[in-house]
């Protein structure tokens, strides 16, 4: 898997933001999201509302107790079992819909990617490029979840914080009173240094924790690489044994493992002079409104309860100021998060943008290549075309010597090639099926891995083994329900017999077999081609093979031969009885 750096000039937009977030907001789903959007914001403020209350309550119950009026005791008790209530049932409610919110923006949003991804092949040639967008499968699953869960969790923190600071600075003036510093008389002192306090702590907090940023960016492209290359492992770990290659699996394992490691360790130096910084201002941040309110305390200008609602008051307006502190590492998370699903998205559409030369517009009557010319990702021309032409029912077999671009021409017939220029192409209208020399089979039933790709109601279960039987696998008739790993269960030329039975099932208008049965003995092979040639007739078959015996089961032979001096090779077409002939 390929590592790849981020994209220069790394560092939040709120266009990036807009850009991944809006489309939800705006979509069928807009109407329930709103409600749960403003439902949890009205919960917050009503929570915030009795945290007023509370402070208010804090001033009258310690009163009560430096007067030891025990009457005013028990009724404050009451009071305070009220607001209780209140703020469990706001907090147990607020959670909850939050959690609904999250989980039904991140399946739409899981959906669009999903279907950005897959359409037209799109997670084909992102593969093929050598851009940001690395493992699709973390940012879809993990990145998609990290994103939602902090947009949410951040928005709704800063709003609470927000409120509260409003809600709290109008009390914290009245009670802090004014404060004479050097003959000057400064009114509402409390909320200047509040100010004061959290302005400094919030600075020295993102020019100690800025770092983190790209260390979190970076920490999570290692552990996916590695987190891959495990999965690699795990799929092909048949021939990684045959080969006798675990050493050689372990090095590599080893070596995208200590990026994670020395990555970790960036993190862990960085993250402790943050917590160092952070738990100093906390811990100081516990006895400060004290410090700062004690002089009127003392001077008798106000009670313990008034000391007490007063320390509460600046605790609120200092907490809401330094949000930014306490949720800065979820903040670094969250950017980092969103620049990888921002490199992503902008990679899917690059993919997706019209002008790329692929055929996805049928037309009728014959496959015509035109003057097509088909390029290396690297822009060097590998094949040149020249007006060849494939009829229906003219099966056409492609030879020629390997890397000349026999299978890269089947690639860009299926519409997954990119690299291509020229004009005058056309494909035929009808159902096409592609049968590669590895079939790919999904996890689940044998009767899904079957019937892939087309529905699996479409076939019953009398049509499931017959095809099976006709290839030669009717042993898999009474597994039809059995869930497997079938790629690991199977083997080669058993995979290959199941893609000859796909086509007997779907039987399309063109058949086209990239050497779809390179596994199997030749008598094998020659019973399969008959079998699809007698199964078929209205089907056209074009075939990529190696072996000499594959022609005869054609009408035609596009050869394609090399360019002098190793340069684009160029197609060659002729009646497979005048080859014979000669």
């Amino acid at each position: 898997m390929r590592s790849t750096q981020p994209r220069a000039g790394y560092q939040f937009s709120a266009r990036h933001f807009l850009e991944l977030a809006k489309p939800y907001w705006v979509s069928d789903e807009k109407g329930m999201g709103w409600l749960l959007l403003v439902s949890i914001l009205a919960m917050n403020l009503a929570i915030v509302w009795v945290n007023v209350r509370l402070n208010y309550w804090n001033n009258s119950f310690f009163n009560a107790l430096q007067a030891h009026d025990y009457k005013a005791f028990k009724h404050l008790l009451l009071v305070f079992t009220g607001y209780a209530f209140g703020y469990i049932v706001l907090a147990v409610y607020s959670q909850y819909l939050l959690q609904m919110l999250e989980i039904r923006w991140r399946r739409w949003m899981t959906s669009t990617f999903l279907r950005d991804w897959l359409g037209g092949a799109t997670h084909y040639r992102l593969a093929l490029q050598r851009g940001p967008a690395d493992n699709p499968d973390q940012r879809i699953a993990d990145d998609l979840r990290g994103f939602v869960n902090g947009s949410l969790n951040l928005f709704f923190g800063f709003v609470s914080s927000l409120v509260t600071l409003l809600s709290f600075l109008s009390v914290l003036w009245v009670l802090s009173g004014a404060f004479t510093l050097w003959g000057w008389r400064v009114p509402g002192y409390m909320v200047w240094v509040a100010l004061v306090y959290a302005g400094i702590g919030s600075y020295f907090a993102h020019r100690v924790g800025r770092p983190l940023i790209r260390l979190n960016f970076d920490q999570q492209r290692y552990e996916a690489d590695f987190r891959f290359g495990l999965a690699r492992t795990r799929e092909h770990n048949e021939g990684i044994a045959l080969y006798r290659g675990e050493a050689r699996e372990l090095e590599a394992h080893d070596r995208r493992f200590a990026n994670v490691w020395s990555n970790w360790w960036g993190i862990m130096k960085r993250q402790k002079l943050f917590t160092w910084y952070s738990s100093f201002y906390g811990q100081l941040a516990i006895i400060f409104p004290f410090l700062v309110a004690a002089p009127r305390y003392f001077a008798g200008q106000i009670k313990l309860g008034g000391l007490t609602q007063t320390t509460g008051a600046f605790g609120q307006v200092q907490g809401a100021l330094s949000w930014f502190i306490s949720a800065y590492g979820d903040i670094v998370a969250w950017r980092a998060t969103l620049e990888r699903l921002y490199t992503f998205v902008q990679s899917v559409r690059a993919e997706r943008a019209p002008g790329v030369a692929v055929p996805d517009t049928p037309a009728r009557g014959a496959i015509a290549f035109g003057d097509l010319r088909l390029q290396t990702p690297d822009g060097r021309v590998l094949l040149q075309c020249d007006g060849q032409t494939i009829a229906p029912g003219q099966h056409t077999v492609l030879v020629g010597a390997s890397g000349l671009g026999k299978s890269t021409l089947l690639r860009w017939l299926a519409g997954i090639w990119p690299y291509a220029q020229g004009g005058g192409w056309r494909l035929p209208d009808g159902s096409t099926l592609f049968l590669p020399q590895k079939p790919y089979l999904p996890l689940g039933t044998l009767r899904e891995a079957l019937s892939y790709p087309l529905a699996v109601q479409r076939f019953d279960d009398a049509q499931l083994q017959q095809a099976l039987s006709q290839v030669e696998l009717g042993a898999l008739a009474g597994l039809l329900d059995e869930a497997d790993n079938w790629m690991q269960r199977l083997s080669p030329g058993e995979q290959q017999r199941l893609g000859f039975a796909r086509a007997l099932l779907a039987a399309p208008g063109w058949l086209f077999l990239d050497e779809a049965s390179s596994a199997l003995d030749a008598a094998a092979e020659a019973r399969l081609y008959e079998l699809v040639l007698h199964a078929l007739p209205k089907t056209t078959v074009v075939s990529v093979a190696h072996r000499a015996a594959v022609v005869r089961h054609h009408r035609q032979v596009i050869e394609l031969r090399p360019g002098p001096g190793g340069g684009a090779a160029s197609l060659h077409a002729s009646a497979v009885a005048e080859l014979q002939a000669a």
